[in-house]
């Protein structure tokens, strides 16, 4: 699976995974020995707790290496014919406009207009043009269609 990323959230995610492995890791691990030394782990919360931070971490140390693995680097859109990923999309409905950036899964802000290019709106405006009507089914199952105004800043 292709993860589209940012250069920039990238860099954030490799530098999460140094810190996990680094430090994190070293602290849980360090939390568990001494939980050991309190005694019988059957009934040893503190020990409880430390194995799952643990778990969290490694869970976390995984998703990362998959995600870095499989990054695709978003290019800002320089072809504005066609919507693609990384496009700056001005879109109307109902006598409103609203801009919105096509982004990968991992950065979407929608309070901030980046939408996933696999949300319903991201996926209906993919590969459409300016004029074009860009419709799906919202989650609760309405027809919703925005008219493509603009592709590009």
């Amino acid at each position: 699976m292709d993860y589209y990323l940012s250069a920039v959230r990238l860099e954030e995610l490799k530098k999460e995974l140094v810190e996990l492995k680094t430090v994190k890791r070293i602290e849980a691990s360090d939390r568990i020995k001494k939980a050991k030394e309190y005694g019988d782990l059957s009934e040893n919360a503190e020990y409880e707790n430390a194995r799952e931070e643990q778990d969290r971490i490694e869970s976390r140390i995984e998703e990362l290496e998959d995600i870095i693995k499989s990054a695709v680097i978003i290019k800002k859109a320089t072809q504005q014919e066609v919507v693609d990923i990384g496009s700056t999309v001005e879109v109307a409905r109902n006598g409103e406009k609203k801009k919105v950036i096509i982004v990968g899964s991992n950065e979407t802000k929608p309070e901030q207009g980046f939408i996933s290019n696999e949300s319903p709106l991201g996926l209906a405006l993919l590969g459409k043009k300016i004029g074009d009507e860009a419709g799906f089914k919202s989650p609760i199952g309405k027809e919703v269609s925005y008219l493509i105004t603009k592709i590009g800043e």
